[in-house]
């Protein structure tokens, strides 16, 4: 009698040991995909990041540590986005300034939500100069409603006023589709977003109580086709050194004028 119970408790033990080993080995879910296989094979290459350090907090870590508090009446501005910044060589187009870069290639507004005190925050700038959208309307982490992005802009804006940082919000850069590496780029990215994202962020930036000001990047690239003028980016997206010494000192006038040291 024992042996049969025995016998009988061994096999029910075997069957849950070779059900749970199938179950296991059952191929993962595929990623669904987003209709561009250049962005499908992006977002299945961030797997491993998506899922380990969502919002890539290792990057700047040791950085950020080895990064000295502001001297005393130093005017620290750190720039927070994705590729656009992270390709930036601030250093050159802002010689002498005290002035961060803290993008992160490929980055959509929840990731950069995630890493705002590390990055921003915790560095003490007295100003943010904050240039993203253009991945969340492409869907690097996953569709996004431009809602979704809005309350992101916002929740960064208030993190930043509750710290008494000051923050400047890029709009969205326009894109084109003149050449045949912007194809992907232009499509994943509708040009009537890109308009109804700047026109919300215009209007958060318009209002006192948000402490926010507005960069307008993209009047500066755009050509009269409404699109990022070909010269100024090779791929569509990303701006090349013609593009960037365009930014530069729009971003340094609105810089001075968040600080109040603008010129007259």
């Amino acid at each position: 009698m024992k042996s049969s119970r025995y016998v009988s408790t061994l096999s029910f033990v075997l069957m849950f040991a070779v059900s749970s080993l199938a179950q296991q080995a059952k191929p993962a879910a595929a990623i669904p995909t987003t209709g561009f296989a250049g962005l499908d094979q992006y977002r299945a290459s961030r797997i491993a990041v998506f899922t380990d350090d969502f919002g890539q907090l290792a990057r700047y870590r040791e950085a950020n540590a080895a990064l000295k508090p502001p001297a005393p009446g130093e005017n620290r501005v750190v720039f927070f986005g994705d590729s656009i910044t992270d390709i930036w060589h601030i250093e050159e187009y802002f010689p002498g300034k005290p002035y961060i870069n803290r993008g992160i290639g490929g980055q959509t507004t929840p990731q950069m939500l995630v890493r705002f005190r590390q990055d921003v925050i915790d560095l003490q700038p007295r100003v943010v100069i904050v240039l993203a959208g253009t991945n969340d309307i492409a869907g690097n982490t996953g569709p996004m409603r431009l809602e979704d992005i809005e309350a992101n802009y916002a929740s960064l804006a208030e993190l930043a006023r509750a710290h008494d940082i000051k923050v400047i919000y890029c709009s969205v850069l326009p894109v084109h589709n003149y050449t045949p590496r912007s194809q992907d780029f232009f499509a994943q990215r509708p040009p009537e977003k890109i308009l109804a994202l700047n026109r919300w962020l215009k209007d958060y930036c318009g209002t006192a109580a948000n402490g926010c000001s507005y960069l307008d990047y993209f009047s500066a690239l755009v050509d009269d086709k409404g699109l990022m003028k070909k010269d100024l980016a090779d791929d569509g997206l990303h701006p090349n050194a013609a593009g960037y010494k365009i930014m530069a000192p729009l971003a340094e006038a609105s810089i001075e004028k968040a600080l109040g040291t603008q010129k007259p």
